[in-house]
């Protein structure tokens, strides 16, 4: 949240001082650590006041007003929550406000859950649907409104736009939780909020929902059986929605009139592309229409086929590999949904592949030639392995050379890390992945980040937090030599990872459980996964609540940069043809998945005695 105060004192900083969106700059800037976009700021300028206006005229200038209110576990805001007391009840009582400077807005021909506006290529979600989107979440979340669900309503207000320039949206139906008022309903407006709101302190009210407790997040293994075989699960927010509804609508049209068209989806750790990939697959399966999910993880694919497929062989076809489709039927498939798109590879040939398959056809090139709408969810900054090549641009000239559509939509949220933006941009600058220079980590109340000096204290502190219920992995760098054959009539397993006098076994390779320990593809999400260190093939797309991350000596910090080691590496996919050029950029990205895979925290280690120095002047001390 970026600011808080009645909407009386409000209107006097915005009429009186002139300074409201100078303060939320300032406060923006230091929670975020960058400036926020000049439309955010021209929004602040002009939509705020104009609801402050509002709630002044209804005689509610004593209601409290909660400015970008950050939404639980997520770096997605609400504009305004205004909390006060309902006229009726006397209990706590909340409005969530979207507002839109638009003058004008059409529904989307495909989808009315979707619209367009002049200022955007591409359309966005319906207003009245994104607004019922943050109120359905936060419910989810917020401790506070688990037994009083009824108290958080939704509206939209377009306060620029005239009725008959936006009446198209209505075509979406409204209720408590997404209404839509226009510049022309001030008077329906003022009665709404007058509904909802007595004209009474709301402090007390706003204090009950800031100081509620979280509830975890859904994590993704937990909830997929349902997702799949029963019902949603996930609350969709603004863009994963809009993704999810492009999607459906594409599907229509290649229904309707047997059109193929390419969909690709595109953000960084956790902005939600699996949560859309589960929705979608669920949905369809719901609905009877032909659909796989395929991906280039074994780990993943075999994780969702033992947890969403537990017992139902026909739920655990619908998990795939992206080599799955090499004489596949053109078409075949409604939909193909490419999960974890950045591990495609150039071919789907590998040694095992007959000899009649080895045609040198690109793997991009199959997986859209085997459905409709082949849908591409993909993070470029998450290759961590050499001949790893699915991008944004490649899918893209891939479509075109085909003379297909390909339609592009971007996460600019994310969902792990606590919601984090500021975490993540951290992440990004320790590692220079963007050029830029490590920084010190400034705390912003979403996720904790420790550093520890040996690899015993990391374990310690994740043995505690396993104690409170948390979940909890280490993980390292492929530093250390990976014992791989290993058979039930040894007593343990051999601690390939060693430390000092630390010594841990790395996961279990292959796909059988041994000695306590669970399968490789099952290290992140059994509970028996803790007791062995994991690597970034087993860690890449689980997330879970703290994560222990070893940094190894292949990244080491000297003087005043990053030293990548690649004699330090003993990953078996580097070989003499990868250059050190490649060698650098994915034992960073390695470190950038690794260590954005905790919900709630991560703690850092380094074997390296100047880089363990370099993590401790970037991250203060636990209070």
């Amino acid at each position: 949240m970026l600011f808080r105060e009645s909407a009386a004192s409000l209107a006097t900083r915005t009429h009186v001082e002139g300074r409201l969106a100078r303060l939320l700059t300032e406060n923006f800037l230091h929670q975020h650590r960058h400036r926020p976009q000049p439309a955010e700021v021209n929004a602040w300028e002009r939509s705020i006041p104009a609801l402050i206006n509002v709630l002044v005229e209804a005689g509610l200038g004593e209601i409290e007003m909660l400015l970008e209110y950050g939404l639980p576990l997520t770096s997605k805001r609400a504009d305004v929550i205004l909390a006060g007391e309902h006229p009726a009840t006397g209990e706590p009582s909340y409005v969530v406000v979207e507002l839109k400077q638009w003058s004008e807005a059409h529904p989307d021909a495909e989808d009315p859950l979707l619209c367009r506006i002049d200022s955007w290529d591409r359309p966005i979600l319906n207003p009245i649907e994104q607004v019922r989107g943050y109120c359905e979440y936060l419910v989810s979340f917020n401790g506070a409104l688990e037994r009083s669900p009824e108290s958080v309503v939704g509206i939209a207000y377009l306060h620029n736009a005239p009725e008959s320039k936006v009446s198209g949206l209505r075509l979406v139906t409204e209720d408590d939780r997404g209404r839509m008022f226009t510049s022309d309903q001030r008077g329906a407006l003022l009665g709404y909020l007058r509904s909802r709101l007595a004209a009474k302190p709301g402090a007390e009210a706003a204090d009950a929902l800031l100081q509620a407790k979280i509830r975890p997040s859904k994590q993704l293994m937990a909830v997929a059986a349902a997702e799949v075989r029963d019902r949603e699960q996930f609350v969709l927010l603004d863009e994963q929605r809009t993704a999810y509804e492009t999607v459906m609508a594409a599907v229509r049209r290649s229904r309707r009139a047997n059109h193929k068209e390419v969909v690709v989806v595109t953000g960084g750790p956790g902005s939600g592309k699996s949560v859309i990939a589960l929705s979608l697959l669920g949905d369809l399966y719901r609905r009877g229409v032909p659909a796989l999910h395929a991906t280039g993880s074994q780990s993943f694919t075999k994780t969702m086929r033992k947890i969403a497929g537990a017992r139902k062989p026909e739920v655990q076809r619908l998990f795939r590999y992206f080599n799955s489709f090499m004489e596949a039927e053109p078409n075949d498939l409604d939909v193909l949904i490419c999960d974890e798109a950045h591990r495609l590879r150039k071919t789907s040939a590998n040694r095992y592949t007959k000899a009649t398959l080895r045609t040198g056809r690109p793997q991009i090139a199959e997986l859209i030639a085997a459905a409709q709408v082949p849908v591409f969810l993909l993070d470029q900054h998450q290759v961590v392995r050499p001949g790893e090549m699915g991008t944004e641009l490649q899918i893209r000239e891939a479509a075109a050379a085909l003379g297909l559509t390909c339609t592009v939509v971007e996460l600019d949220s994310q969902f792990r890390c606590g919601g984090s933006d500021a975490y993540l941009r951290w992440v990004v600058d320790l590692l220079g992945l963007d050029g830029r220079s490590p920084t010190s980590w400034e705390p912003d109340g979403k996720v904790r980040l420790l550093t520890v000096d040996t690899p015993q204290q990391l374990e310690d502190f994740l043995v505690a937090q396993r104690e409170q219920g948390y979940g909890a992995r280490i993980s390292a760098g492929y530093c250390w030599k990976w014992t791989t054959k290993i058979t039930s009539s040894m007593n343990a397993l051999p601690t390939d990872v060693v430390i000092g006098d630390w010594a841990r076994p790395w996961n279990l390779y292959g796909d059988r459980a041994l000695l306590g320990a669970p399968p490789a593809p099952l290290w992140a999400t059994a509970p028996e996964g803790f007791g062995q260190v994991g690597c970034v093939y087993t860690a890449q797309g689980f997330e879970y609540d703290w994560s222990g991350v070893i940094i190894g000596p292949d990244l080491v910090w000297r003087t005043d940069r990053w030293v990548v080691d690649r004699t330090a590496s003993k990953d078996p996919s580097f070989t003499k043809a990868t250059s050190d050029d490649d060698v650098d950029r994915l034992v960073r990205n390695t470190y950038k998945v690794l260590l954005t895979r905790g919900m709630i925290g991560t703690v850092v280690y380094s074997t390296d005695p100047e880089t363990r120095r370099k993590l401790r002047s970037l991250i203060p001390p636990a209070p």
